[in-house]
């Protein structure tokens, strides 16, 4: 039991840690192992599969979910602040990959088994578990984060322009006869179709007016599509010129590079 500390911090290195071997190993053991666990998820929902080897996927996932369940309570159990990696989005992602499992034991009668199967179905969301061992998922969340203010205001832009160019087309389409311009609703559905340009062609303007205003907007959708990967990529871009500044040591283990925000080592958890 007093060598419970020491034990924690060094299990902490491995589990967290990806700058050691061990730590790399257990990455990789965990990367394989999310990676055959999705692939057997979607082969059970193959009708032929489920058949034939239902048994075998079924033991399958739940090895993978003990085994999921496990590194869990490993990282809740080693982590410095066991709350906040809990209500992280690692810790959100780490959970919600083992509990469709456990929920399927406790269906009550048949008419509930396809609402366990559909609860079932979010244990693919440990695909999400993989940008944690993916190399730059961090750069490219950070980015993310640092442009958020950003992307919601120009969201924001896109939604008006949608409601106000529905809205149009719906005073330009609507008063014809036999038109496929019913409602308000309809018409911005169609603007975000347009916008995107996806163009699944259910719903298209018959009037010389309409279409030249349809037109209009498929060239604006064009340039709206390239705003937020600017955002993002400048942010990259500024996230990346400054990773490599050398920041504080860690007087725990000694690494000497931090993100500029970082208040914790990555190797071994000690606070900078």
């Amino acid at each position: 039991m007093g060598d419970q500390p020491g034990i924690r911090k060094r299990l902490r290195v491995i589990i967290f840690g990806v700058d050691t071997p061990r730590g790399r190993f257990f990455d990789v053991v965990l990367l394989y192992a999310i990676l055959i666990s999705v692939v057997g998820v979607l082969l059970e929902s193959v009708n032929d599969f489920q058949v034939r080897y239902g048994t075998i996927l079924d033991l399958l996932e739940w090895g993978f979910t003990i085994l999921f369940t496990i590194e869990y309570a490993a990282r809740i159990w080693v982590a410095e602040h066991r709350f906040r990696y809990m209500r992280s989005f690692f810790g959100i992602i780490d959970l919600i990959s083992i509990v469709p499992e456990y929920l399927g034991l406790f269906h009550v009668g048949a008419g509930s088994l396809l609402v366990i199967r559909t609860l079932r179905l979010l244990r693919v969301f440990r695909i999400l578990k993989l940008s944690r061992y993916v190399s730059g998922s961090n750069e490219l969340l950070s980015a993310m984060r640092a442009s958020r203010e950003k992307i919601t205001v120009f969201f924001f832009f896109v939604i008006t322009t949608t409601v106000i160019m529905g809205t149009l087309m719906y005073i330009i389409e609507g008063s014809q006869e036999d038109s496929a311009f019913t409602s308000i609703p309809k018409s911005i559905y169609w603007a975000i179709v347009t916008l995107t340009t996806v163009g699944y062609g259910d719903l298209s303007p018959e009037t010389p007016l309409g279409q030249a205003f349809s037109s209009v907007l498929m060239v604006i959708g064009y340039a709206i599509i390239a705003v937020p990967t600017g955002i993002v990529s400048a942010e990259i871009a500024r996230h990346s010129a400054r990773k490599g500044v050398p920041l504080h040591e860690c007087k725990g283990c000694g690494r000497g590079r931090h993100d500029p925000d970082a208040r914790y080592c990555k190797q071994c958890g000690e606070e900078l």
